[in-house]
C-alpha cells in the first residue's frame, strides 16, 4: 500500500520530494515559498534548482527521510520535503523534461 502512495508514474513530470521512493535519483526543479524562512534555509543547505539529490532511506514510520546531495546527507521531515519539487534523472544524467 505504501508503494502505491509514493509511486511516481510520469517520467519528466515534476513532483514533490516527499513522494519519492528510496533509491530514486532526482534533480531539484524548484522550492516552494522562496520568501519563507524554511525555504531560505533549504537554499542555505544547498537545495537549489538543478541540484542532484537521491533518496537514501525512510525512517520506519516514514518520517524523517534521509537524502544525499552535494556530498552530504540531509534528513528532512515530510512537511519540509513537500516544499521541494524534483524531476527524475533521465538515462544519460540529464533531468527529464
Amino acid at each position: 500500500m505504501l508503494k502505491s502512495v509514493f509511486n511516481i508514474t510520469t517520467e519528466g513530470e515534476a513532483f514533490t520530494l516527499d513522494r519519492a521512493l528510496p533509491g530514486s535519483e532526482l534533480v531539484v526543479d524548484h522550492v516552494d515559498g522562496d520568501a519563507t524562512p524554511a525555504s531560505r534555509r533549504l537554499g542555505d543547505l544547498g537545495v537549489l534548482p538543478d541540484t542532484p539529490i537521491s533518496v537514501v532511506r525512510r525512517a520506519p514510520l516514514g518520517d524523517p527521510i534521509e537524502y544525499a546531495l552535494r556530498g552530504y546527507r540531509l534528513c528532512l521531515r515530510r512537511s519540509e520535503a513537500s516544499r521541494i519539487w524534483v524531476r527524475r534523472i533521465a538515462i544519460g544524467g540529464a533531468a527529464a523534461k
